[in-house]
Formats: structure tokens, sequence, C-alpha cells
């Protein structure tokens, strides 16, 4: 059995998402019932959307990481916890003892769940699957033991179907992405806290009444107002902050322009590869709702894919931008904090996006949700650091030189994932089961919610005279 895991995940880790992501979704729109040729463009219309994304999210990881490391050096901060990026969390995972057995069990959980109607998404983001890994992984670094890493994974994967069917109306209203929903740990966990304090500022006098969403914004300003400006504008801001060095006028005006210019392309470009993604996704989500209603009735069933199809909208890319110089001030005032940021600024997308359905893309709210969470997680970064960098070595991964500790964005900001390892840290298996009967309380309520708004979008409209 190890032999076939081994086997699986060396595959897995030699095609990557780019062209893991296609061949299923070819083969689960053959299942479903799509012809062959409208199978095999849908598949590869996705992975080329997908390979447009990360070209243009490494675009941006490049000037956000320039832009950390220069301010970094002019303010001379220095902390012994190193960020080293999700790629970094990605290969911990799949490397660790708990990576052997993430693809099966988390495909086992959902295949479960959806026949038991306990949830509506088809997870499909195989790669993705390092999510649920890097939790089990970090509770084995914790207790020493693999078969609760492996539990906890497995709840990680039912976690992350539930917080999917919770934000799929959302997400499909606000994005325009029919049929979708978006089981991705790093990006749900902001849900109920944006919900929380989106509540809380319904509630303030001013505040409340500030509309600046981005359509609003370029209604106000024109052309100034427009998504490709803003990024240019940002970019410059960034870059100002950045390479400040007025003795040296051309290489810093140099350097800031090319911020500025990239960051613009950045918020034309994404937008533009996400419209591509959806030329494939929407084949495939007519063949799932016809595949559903022939054998189920009117039950429906989402789509799970990566986040990334989400960070194209305007409004969470200029959240993002204006949470980087915030985060790098956080790291710099945050009494207790040991994390510095260098390679994850570019993850920020994916950490805010989930909010923008919540407050319907006001980005002022936005950058206020994502204050509040990303200092939540340099807490959680410092707390799980020691762990984190336990599960590194443990799985062959070279901590950097110039790092006592290492964390990352994706996924050591998580509190989903600082509360799953403390819950098992101390309470052992209990544990495990605590987190598995929470799981199982909220799609429960999540359920019959769900039946209550279908009853009453059934029920009759009387009409008075």
């Amino acid at each position: 059995m190890d032999g076939f895991l081994v086997g699986l995940k060396q595959v897995i880790d030699a095609l990557g998402a780019t062209v893991l992501l296609p061949i299923i979704i070819i083969i689960i729109a053959l299942v479903l019932g799509a012809k062959t040729g409208k199978a095999i463009r849908a598949g590869v219309t996705i992975g080329v959307a997908f390979i447009g994304i990360n070209l243009v999210i490494g675009l941006m990881f490049t000037n956000l990481s320039d832009v950390a490391q220069a301010i970094a050096i002019n303010t001379g901060v220095t902390r012994d916890v190193v960020d080293v990026g999700w790629p970094s969390s990605a290969a911990i995972a799949f490397g660790s003892s708990v990576g052997l057995w993430i693809i099966p069990v988390a495909i086992i959980v959902n295949i479960v769940l959806l026949l038991t109607g306990m949830t509506r998404t088809l997870n499909v983001d195989v790669w993705n699957f390092w999510h649920m890994a890097f939790v089990g992984s970090l509770v084995v670094a914790a207790t020493g033991s693999l078969p609760m890493g492996i539990a906890t994974s497995a709840v990680m994967a039912a976690v992350a179907l539930f917080f999917a069917d919770w934000s799929a109306k959302r997400i499909q209203k606000f994005y325009g992405l029919p049929g979708v929903s978006v089981p991705h740990i790093l990006s749900v966990q902001i849900l109920p806290i944006a919900m929380g304090i989106n509540w809380v500022i319904e509630r303030i006098p001013g505040l409340r009444d500030i509309d600046l969403s981005t359509d609003t914004i370029q209604k106000r300003f024109g052309v100034l107002g427009e998504p490709m400006i803003l990024g240019l504008a940002i970019g410059i801001i960034l870059g100002l902050i950045g390479f400040w060095d007025p003795s040296n006028l051309p290489e810093m005006t140099t350097k800031v322009l090319k911020t500025g210019i990239n960051l613009a392309a950045v918020m034309v470009l994404l937008p533009r590869m996400v419209k591509i993604l959806m030329e494939g996704l929407i084949p495939i989500s007519e063949a799932a709702r016809t595949f559903v209603q022939k054998r189920a009735g009117a039950r429906e069933i989402h789509i799970g894919l990566d986040s990334a199809i989400l960070i194209g909208h305007p409004a969470a890319i200029s959240a993002s931008l204006l949470l980087v110089p915030i985060a790098i001030l956080l790291e710099i005032i945050l009494p207790g904090n040991r994390v510095i940021l260098f390679a994850d600024l570019a993850v920020i997308p994916f950490f805010i996006a989930l909010a923008a359905p919540v407050v319907n893309g006001n980005v002022l709210r936005m950058v206020i949700i994502g204050t509040i969470t990303l200092t939540l997680g340099f807490y959680c970064a410092t707390s799980l650091a020691a762990l984190f960098t336990q599960a590194a070595v443990s799985s062959g991964f070279d901590i950097p030189s110039n790092a006592t500790q290492i964390t990352a964005i994706g996924d050591g900001f998580v509190w989903i994932t600082w509360v799953s390892v403390f819950l098992t840290k101390v309470l052992g298996y209990l544990g495990v089961v605590i987190l598995a009967i929470l799981t199982a309380i909220g799609i429960v309520i999540l359920k019959r919610s769900q039946v209550d708004e279908a009853a009453t979008d059934e029920t009759p409209k009387t009409v008075s005279m």
C-alpha cells in the first residue's frame, strides 16, 4: 500500500497542478456526460488559464518580494522566524508521512459526504490537498502520532467542504462563477472573521456609509479610477516605500516605475486569465447540473476549485496591494511577533479574496478585515513556528541559513490550523473528536438552512388585493 501511495505522490508531484487539474477535469466531464471534444477543450482551457494565472502571480510575487526585502533592509528589521513561502509549505506537506495518505483520504471523505448528501461540493482541486496534509504534518510533529495526523487531515477535508458549501452562493453571485465553490483552507478561514467584522462595521455610523468598491471608485474618478490606473498608483506608492533613496534618484525612479507598471499589468491580466478559466468551467458546470438533475432532482453539485479563480477581481487585487505595506508595518510594530515576511506577500490575494462577497467588494472594509486577519495570523505563525520547522526538517526541507525557524502565510497564518494543532496537542484523540463534532454540527446547521431556503423559494407568493 505504501508503495502505491509513494508512486501516486510522485506522479502528482511530477505533473503539478497545471497538468493534473486538466486531466481530472476531462475525466470528470466525460463521467458527467459531456461530449469528448467539449470535455478535452474544457480541460485544456482550464489548464491554460491556470498557467496564465500562475505567470501573473509570479510577476506580482517578484515585485512584492523585492519591495519587502528593500523595506526590511531600509528599516533594519530582523526576526528569527522567516517566511519561506507557500511552495515550501506544500513541499513540506507532501513530503511528510501524512502527505502519502492525504489524496485517498480526502477523496474518500468527499465521496462519503457527497453520497450522504452532507456536501454539495465535488473537490477536484487535488493539488491543494496539501493544505489538509500540512495541518496533519504539524499534528504529527506535535504529538508523534501518524494516525492522529491522518485523522486530523481527514477532518480538514470535511472542514474545507463545509466552508466551500457555506460560501458557494456568495462566490457564485459576486464573482459570476455559476456552479463553483472554493474548498481552499487558506482562503475560507477569513469567512467568519469577515462576517463578524462586517456586522460591527454596519453598526458604526459614518464608517458604514463609506462605499469604496472599485465600481464606485471608477464612477467617481473615471479613467483615474480604472483598475489598471489603481494598480499603477498603488505600485508607485509601494515602490516609493521600498526603494526610497534620493541619493540615487535615477535608480530609485527606475525601480519605482517598474513596480508601478508591473502591478498595473497584474490588475489587467489577472481578470483576463480568469475569463479564460470561465470558458472552460461553463461546459463542466452545465454537464454537472444536467447529470445531477437526472439523478437527484433539483439537488445542486458545485465544482470545488482553487481560490485562484477569485483573485482576478479588481477589489481582491486592490485590497491585497494595499495590505502589503500594512502587513510589513504589522511585522514591525506587533508586540511579541517573531515573523518577517518575504516570499509569501503575493499570497495575500488568496488570503483576502473571500472577504469580497461578504462586503460586496468594498475595498475599505476588505482592508480592515485583512488587517485584523493578518494580525491574528502573525500570532498564529509565531506560535506554530517551532512545529512548522520541525515538520520541515522531518520532510527533508532545507532550512535557510538566515532563519532560526520558518513559517509562511500559507498555511502558517491560518487560525484553523492553529486551533486544530492546539486541540490535538493538548487533548490528543479527544481533540480530533471535538474537531469532527464541531464540523458535523456546522454541516448539519448549514444543510438545514439550505433546505429552509429552498422551501422558502418554492413557496407560492400571495398577492394582496
